[in-house]
């Protein structure tokens, strides 16, 4: 029975730093598409005080307090996960660890969003 090979000349092959690595780029993007939609509603203020306020009404609803949940969610991981990427890249055993590191940032994110949804959650369904 032959093994299958291992394709050749990539770096990540499915593991942890591939993981670390996609979910950073995917909450950088959410956050920034965020901040991008977060500064043009606020501006709507000085051009219309009536439009921003429709706005920031939608904003109550149950779908966008999970939005808001979601990027509370991706905040944390991005945070933690870029003191992960300091620590590998500017401490030797940093990359010896780098595993560790991983699985520690899914730990602390975990306990983290466990402090926050529950409260997050009455808040979005009424238990307020």
């Amino acid at each position: 029975m032959v093994t299958p090979r291992r394709p050749s000349g990539t770096l990540y092959r499915g593991r942890e730093g591939m993981w670390s690595w996609v979910l950073h780029r995917i909450t950088g993007v959410a956050i920034f598409f965020f901040l991008l939609v977060h500064i043009l509603d606020t501006s709507l203020v000085r051009i219309s005080p009536g439009a921003y306020n429709a706005v920031i009404g939608t904003y109550k609803t149950p779908i966008m307090g999970l939005g808001e949940a979601a990027l509370v969610a991706a905040i944390g991981f991005h945070a933690l996960n870029g003191l992960r990427i300091i620590l590998v890249d500017f401490w030797g055993w940093g990359t010896r660890h780098q595993k560790l590191l991983f699985w520690i940032v899914i730990v602390l994110w975990v306990v983290l969003l466990a402090g926050f949804l529950p409260r997050q959650f009455m808040h979005i369904f009424g238990g307020e």
